[in-house]
């Protein structure tokens, strides 16, 4: 039998602290240990007065220095920290002292990709090119957090522009930060470039990184196609790319309109389904999220149920080949994964199928439509206005540093090409992409997708890794990915395994996806980022006033006086 999952029992205790009258617990030991805490215990050690918001974000500051910064053993995941982080801490603990928390998410630190919108941190695409870049407001995804009380620490790496300057380069490079290292083995290929043995993943392969080396409570990530699901399975986390449109793109440097999302990046199951949650909502600056009316929930986690798995009907038409000693490690992770998910009360059949394909103009065509939108959002002083204006600026830079070895050392053919579209109403350019778009959706969707569930009457597919990223994201259709096993002879390399649905079928993803997790239980810290002192608290507070209506969570008095008595905060220097 299950034991029940100790975050499912800090959800359902915050639950009801808000309902609860004021009243007196006894005094008893408490102890909050940074490793392996998900929102909701870290809510609940601020609660018991273990914790503040300023000291968790000095523990998350503290890592980044010993893990990601030289002489440390800098992973570079983080291209920009937030410098007033411990500063906002700071205040949040006070307002929620005086007046409450404002959500779940309140003095929770999240780090942001660098291709979502920060008025207050350069928003860069990795691109030298945009280093000093200050877009003019937040995105709506960033506004949302701040709203419900989140701290912005800093933002992460990313292959460059989401990996479509060009081909060839490794996950996780930018002209802006150079080579971001997996923390599972983080050394470079030898005789190489210098990139990294282990892939990151990508293109959010900071995201990716920063949260498996625990440099903050939540991640964001961005997806057209791989992007999430990838840098999770490389760092052994939990990735939703959402539905798109379940979430607003606004403020978000595209690839392409038709497939774009962001999506959390997180450790634990119950982590995503908070996050997700949070920032779902209509946003008329992204008119594709009109669609989510009557399909999105603003709370994920009353899905997170260990029973999800009864009576489930998953399927799966591809699996990893034992042709090689590194494929059947692969596939042996990938049996041990559906006995868990049969163990658990679903049926899992493997059905013969082969998905349609079709080589695509689209995220070529798309863009250079949408770069070139968002970069006229940044207003006419902004230096690069067009994508124009991007290929002229490696051009130039290349001409006046000609090293072979420069920071666009792997070149800008997929600029190149975007740049060479050509996309009024009439051209053949345009032709070709409004039939391969239709192609796209009649291949994902009707041929693909909703084809091999209908007929096979299933409730998910299942892929090993992120075998199903490219038709998932064609079809603008959700998928999670979990945590599975490692890989040793294939450099450390984690292997998840993911679960595909229709439109807006979150809630049910999240569910099987949690009741695997806690069943399989596979996911390991690596071993290179261990717990650094200090990170584990223990008291035996004094009494404790249980949070009523107008108090969201208590506080004991002496952590009362402490923060009324504070005068001045810590300012961390942006990097």
């Amino acid at each position: 039998m299950k034991s029940l999952n100790v975050s499912r029992l800090a959800l359902v205790g915050l639950s009801l602290s808000l309902a609860a009258p004021l009243a007196q617990g006894p005094a008893v030991a408490a102890e909050f240990t940074l490793e392996g805490s998900t929102v909701p215990d870290i809510q609940k050690a601020i609660n018991q007065g273990l914790l503040t918001s300023k000291k968790l974000v000095q523990m998350y500051l503290d890592r980044i220095a010993a893990y990601d910064e030289s002489p440390g053993l800098n992973l570079n995941s983080i291209i920009a920290l937030n410098p007033n982080a411990i500063a906002q801490a700071a205040a949040l603990d006070l307002e929620r002292l005086t007046s409450g928390a404002r959500s779940v998410l309140h003095g929770i630190p999240v780090l942001l990709k660098d291709n979502i919108d920060t008025s207050f941190l350069p928003t860069t695409a990795g691109f030298l090119g945009l280093k000093d870049s200050l877009p003019p407001d937040n995105a709506t995804i960033t506004q949302k957090l701040i709203d419900a009380g989140a701290i912005i620490l800093g933002k992460t790496s990313l292959t460059e522009f989401a990996n479509y300057l060009t081909s060839g380069m490794p996950a996780g490079y930018s002209s802006l930060n150079g080579y971001t290292f997996n923390p599972y083995n983080p050394v470079a290929q030898p005789g190489s470039d210098g990139r990294p043995l282990l892939s990151t993943g990508g293109s959010s392969a900071g995201s990716g990184v920063a949260m498996a080396a625990n440099f903050a409570s939540l991640a964001i990530g961005t997806e057209t196609s791989g992007s999430i699901l990838s840098p999770s399975n490389q760092n052994s986390l939990v990735g939703i790319k959402p539905t798109v449109g379940l979430w607003s793109r606004d403020g978000i440097i595209p690839i392409a309109a038709s497939q774009d999302t962001a999506g959390p990046m997180t450790r634990s199951v119950t982590d995503a389904a908070v996050l997700l949650g949070a920032l779902t909502g209509v946003d008329p600056k992204d008119p594709q999220t009109s669609e989510s009316v009557g399909k999105a929930k603003s709370d994920y986690t009353p899905y997170l149920k260990l029973d999800a798995l009864q009576g489930v009907r998953l399927g799966y038409y591809s699996k990893p080949s034992a042709s090689t000693a590194s494929g059947a490690e692969q596939l042996a992770i990938f049996n041990a994964a559906l006995d868990t998910l049969r163990a658990e009360g679903a049926t899992v059949l493997e059905i013969p199928f082969s998905p349609p394909s079709n080589s695509s103009t689209v995220l070529a065509y798309e863009f250079k439509r949408d770069l070139n939108s968002y970069l006229e959002s940044l207003g006419p002083s902004a230096p690069l206005q067009s994508i124009d204006d991007v290929g002229d600026f490696i051009t130039d830079y290349v001409a006046a540093n000609p090293a072979a070895d420069g920071p666009f050392k792997y070149g800008k053919v997929r600029v190149d090409a975007s740049i060479a579209m050509d996309l009024s109403p009439g051209s053949v350019n345009t032709a070709k992409y409004l039939a391969d778009r239709d192609l796209d959706i009649l291949n994902s969707r009707t041929l693909g997708i909703d084809m091999f569930m209908d007929d096979n009457n299933l409730d998910a597919i299942l892929y090993s890794g992120t075998g199903g990223a490219g038709i998932g994201a064609r079809a603008g259709y959700p998928t999670i990915i979990v945590p599975a096993g490692y890989q040793i002879l294939n450099n450390k390399n984690p292997l998840g395994l993911s679960f595909l649905a229709k439109a807006y079928e979150e809630d049910k993803l999240i569910g099987y996806a949690y009741d695997f997790e806690q069943a399989h239980a596979s996911r390991l810290s690596p071993l290179l980022t261990p717990p650094l002192p200090g990170e584990t608290i223990t008291t035996v507070p004094g009494p404790l006033p249980l949070a009523g209506a107008g108090l969201a969570f208590g506080w004991t008095r002496r952590l009362r006086r402490r923060l009324l008595a504070a005068g001045s905060v810590g300012i961390q220097k942006n990097r």
